[in-house]
């Protein structure tokens, strides 16, 4: 076995979601005392914790039927296992300032620098370093993100996926809701609260691997998503 990357967040009790989404709450269902009839116990050992969040928590994945209403029924049970395990690249953004959008151009740059190539299947991560600059600060929603132009162009490649480090793939109120509705109309997904993408930097290729849970009419999932260098 290679070099396995975790690019997953943990998930707890309070964590930072997208605005309007369902807040994250981890508590203790069962304990071990309990299971094993002791009386007043001095300590409470956790055998099962209930887990209270939304399918758009933490480091996930978006199905096709989150992008718009027209996708209704390609939720994320539906959705190829193929798509979630791919051949992976990772570019060089993190001289990206908040808010700004990437484009196709310099995507294209991006690539020549990193010495890779985008092929058709692939899911091309995108290193801006907004989560070890701002998570948990009040500019983690303001991250960089994706124009319109380069989700065209990077569906109109054929791709599987593309992950971003932000809570959006694109920056809101500016591309956001459109780079969703061309995800859907081209069908490819993408992922989004990814960490460790600096250490991916300068690698060339890798296996990248994030299953969703299999949640029926679910539209999206988290994941464990990893990068393995062989």
């Amino acid at each position: 076995m290679g070099e396995i990357i975790d690019l997953s967040q943990e998930i707890y009790s309070g964590m930072p979601v997208f605005n309007g989404l369902p807040k994250v709450h981890i508590s203790v269902f069962a304990t071990h005392e309990q299971w094993e009839g002791k009386p007043n116990p001095k300590t409470a050992t956790p055998s099962v914790n209930k887990l209270e969040f939304g399918e758009h928590t933490g480091t996930h994945v978006d199905a096709l039927n989150h992008m718009g209403i027209k996708y209704v029924g390609q939720s994320i049970e539906t959705m190829p296992l193929s798509m979630f395990y791919t051949k992976g690249i990772c570019l060089d953004f993190s001289h990206k300032n908040l808010k700004e959008l990437i484009e196709p151009e310099e995507i294209k740059i991006a690539c020549k620098q990193a010495k890779v190539k985008i092929k058709k299947g692939d899911t091309v991560l995108f290193y801006t370093d907004h989560y070890r600059k701002h998570f948990g600060t009040d500019e983690w929603g303001n991250g960089p993100g994706l124009s319109v132009a380069a989700s065209r162009w990077l569906g109109e490649k054929k791709i599987s996926a593309f992950g971003v480090e932000t809570m959006s793939p694109g920056v809101p109120k500016v591309s956001n809701r459109e780079v969703h509705q061309i995800c859907g109309e081209l069908g490819f997904t993408h992922y989004e609260n990814m960490i460790n993408l600096h250490k991916l930097i300068k690698r060339g290729r890798f296996r990248f691997i994030a299953l969703p849970l299999k949640i029926r009419g679910g539209t999206g999932s988290p994941v464990r998503a990893v990068a393995i260098f062989e």
